[in-house]
């Protein structure tokens, strides 16, 4: 139809069309805005780095430590548990807007994108807490386009999905503090010594302004720049009201408690036993580096984290004022292999090396147990073989070479048995032995118990001349204690991944007798005497209630306690890492320490003494001369022997006498009787 009016449609006018374009867009950005928002929402937040860690567990199941480049140390709090004073001085400096924002300043957002645009980098940035906090658990720290982008999206989603102090607790949970400590927990007690909770102003003003720059700010590296940025906190703190100049004066002046670098401590439990098992993990089990520290494996121990601290406390106690000197402690249960504690040093963070699994160090003396069990087993030797203790040339090797050991103090104490060899750790004694015995089968039987560092078939083999571990000598006096038999030591009995399957099952190995029950027993009760008047470690008896056996060793660069119990075989070394002569004073601090450690991680367990197996002969014997008692004889002394190796003679003449007999089961309930009334003196004294 024809348009009779002759005019073509009128025209919004220009405004109108303008606005009416900008609505539209409006509500299209708000469409798609909320449309963002809901996925946001519900969209999950990727698996954190902390969240992927793998777990060291302890035998009762608890975390004790996770795996994670970089030597990273966290200890988590909840917010309650932190200083009112550092809250507000990290809000005050890092995020004043916190409570105020939705995880963006965007008065500094622009101002920062400004300045980048100018210059064309990213050297300008106005991070909130929650965007800090994005970075920390999902990002890296380039500076790029991309990462700015991704750390805005899970700023938001951690907008809502958490309430403010729940932002603000992982933040200060999250954050690095220097040297290791991720979290205000950890940098509290690497720092002061304390908890998060217990920091007062001053002490909260400087952990406060560690985190812009952990190394620059770090009062053990730059004092004097941890104080300014200490000053700018305060009087960030001041500025917002928190306090008053006043107090940020008196703050500032305040001479801060500053634990001793020297003294800085790793604050993740069993960090040596840690390390332990991350090399068995990696280099025997199969688990790449990368799974263990983002895998989210969860890796079952044997450590008894009661034992393990007590190992620790009693490695603090003992090795006060060392002035360099290092030590080890490594426990496990003879039973079942099940390593139980291990401090591989002093101090972690001051050096990670684990002196537990040294192959460096020459055990002296406490490797003469081995050879002695090698000569009763073989019945070479028994409890009453006599040796002469005196000035002696030994020759060897076809007459060919001569050697010449000396007794410590040139101390010598004439004709001796085994029990007094064993007691007072008669050189002259050993050497005997071992030249009787053969350095052959010493080696042989050293390697059956666990022993497997070279060693060389020289008299002085007797002495441990030859560098063993600690590890290796808590093994084999797992021997001695489990009555013969080896159990492969155990650290870690299974691993799953991060959904729960199992990677990995430890083996149940059966048991290797390596010597005699009998053999191993009558050993322990002549190892017994070591604590007993006239023994080396007498002087530490008094610290122990229990019935333990063990045997000390000196060199004139290492000291040691071994020494087991029913249920402990612990091995303590003391010394220097290069060699370093060890004074008289050093070389005593291994048997408290040992002493100590065994009494505090058994002070839950019912003292037990050793079991008498079959196989062995009990009889009183004359001392001086080695044979059967006659029943009046005043000085005769209750011994044990292998079956067929006791004396046959009595000091009267007599063979074959009664008093001779095997250990029956009434013999055995008067020896549990007479060991326990010993048990009681002990307790008494």
């Amino acid at each position: 139809m024809t348009d009779t009016t002759g005019q073509s449609p009128k025209r919004k006018p220009l405004w109108l069309r303008c606005f009416q374009g900008l609505m539209s867009l409006t509500i299209l950005t708000v469409i798609a805005a909320c449309i963002l928002l809901a996925y946001l929402y519900t969209t999950s937040l990727p698996l954190a780095d902390t969240d992927r860690n793998s777990r060291l567990l302890d035998s009762q199941g608890q975390v004790i430590a996770t795996f994670s480049a970089g030597g990273k140390e966290s200890i988590p709090v909840q917010l309650d548990h932190i200083s009112p004073d550092l809250i507000a001085a990290t809000l005050a400096v890092e995020d004043r807007k916190f409570y105020d924002h939705f995880g963006f300043d965007f008065k500094g957002l622009g101002r920062a994108v400004i300045v980048n645009l100018t210059r064309w980098d990213m050297s300008q940035g106005a991070s909130t807490l929650t965007q800090q906090l994005a970075r920390n658990l999902y990002l890296s720290h380039e500076k790029t386009w991309t990462r700015k982008a991704k750390e805005a999206i899970y700023t938001a989603q951690l907008e809502m999905k958490y309430t403010k102090n729940e932002l603000l607790q992982m933040y200060l949970n999250e954050i690095y503090y220097g040297h290791g400590a991720y979290g205000i927990e950890a940098a509290s007690q690497m720092y002061f010594g304390k908890s998060a909770k217990d920091l007062d102003l001053a002490e909260s003003a400087l952990l406060a302004g560690i985190p812009k720059g952990p190394t620059y700010y770090s009062p053990y590296n730059h004092m004097k720049n941890a104080k300014d940025r200490q000053k700018i906190v305060l009087d960030s703190m001041a500025l917002t009201g928190k306090i008053t100049p006043a107090e940020a004066t008196k703050a500032y002046e305040e001479m801060l408690a500053l634990r001793p670098e020297s003294q800085r401590r790793t604050v993740e439990a069993a960090p040596w036993f840690r390390d332990y098992v991350r090399q068995l993990a990696t280099h025997q089990l199969g688990i790449s580096e990368g799974v263990l520290e983002h895998g989210g494996l969860s890796i079952y121990t044997t450590l008894d984290m009661h034992m393990q601290q007590a190992a620790e406390a009693a490695v603090n106690e003992g090795m006060k004022s060392s002035n360099g000197l290092e030590t080890a402690l490594i426990s496990m249960d003879p039973r079942n292999g099940h390593v139980k504690a291990m401090v591989g040093g002093t101090n972690y963070v001051g050096n990670q090396y684990n002196h537990a699994l040294a192959t460096t160090r020459q055990p002296g003396s406490a490797f003469k147990p081995i050879m002695y069990l090698s000569a009763l087993d073989s019945g070479e030797l028994t409890s009453t073989s006599k040796f002469e203790s005196r000035p002696t040339l030994f020759h060897y090797d076809n007459n060919r070479k001569t050697y010449k050991p000396k007794n410590f103090g040139d101390k010598y104490l004439g004709e001796i048995d085994l029990r007094r060899a064993i007691a007072a750790s008669d050189n002259i004694y050993a050497v005997s032995t071992i030249l009787k015995v053969g350095t052959d089968k010493v080696m042989d039987l050293a390697s059956k118990m666990g022993i497997k560092s070279e060693l060389k078939p020289v008299p002085s083999l007797a002495l441990g001349v030859s560098p063993v571990s600690p590890f290796e000598m808590a093994s084999a006096f797992s021997v001695i204690g489990s009555g013969g038999q080896k159990v492969a030591p155990v650290a870690v009995l299974r691993i799953t991944d991060a959904a729960g399957r199992s990677l990995y099952e430890a083996p149940q190995a059966a048991p290797v007798q390596v010597v005699k029950p009998a053999s191993a027993y009558v050993l322990t009760r002549l190892m017994e005497g070591v604590f007993e008047e006239g023994g080396t470690g007498n002087r530490v008896a008094k610290l122990i209630k229990r019935p333990v056996a063990g045997k000390s060793g000196t060199t004139n660069t290492d000291a040691w306690m071994v020494g087991f119990t029913p249920e402990l075989s612990t091995a303590v070394w003391v010394g220097y890492d290069k060699g370093k002569a060890i004074s008289t004073q050093d070389a005593r601090r291994a048997a408290p320490i040992f002493a100590q450690y065994t009494e505090k991680a058994l002070e839950n367990v019912p003292p037990k003494i050793f079991p008498i197996p079959d196989g062995v002969v009990s009889a009183y014997i004359d001392p001086a001369s080695g044979k059967l008692a006659a029943p009046d004889s005043p000085d005769k002394r209750l011994e044990v022997f292998v079956s067929g190796t006791e004396p046959k003679e009595t000091l009267s003449g007599q063979d074959n006498p009664p008093a001779a007999t095997p250990t029956d089961q009434a013999e055995r309930q008067a020896e549990k009787k007479s060991w326990w009334g010993n048990f009681k003196r002990w307790w008494m004294d």
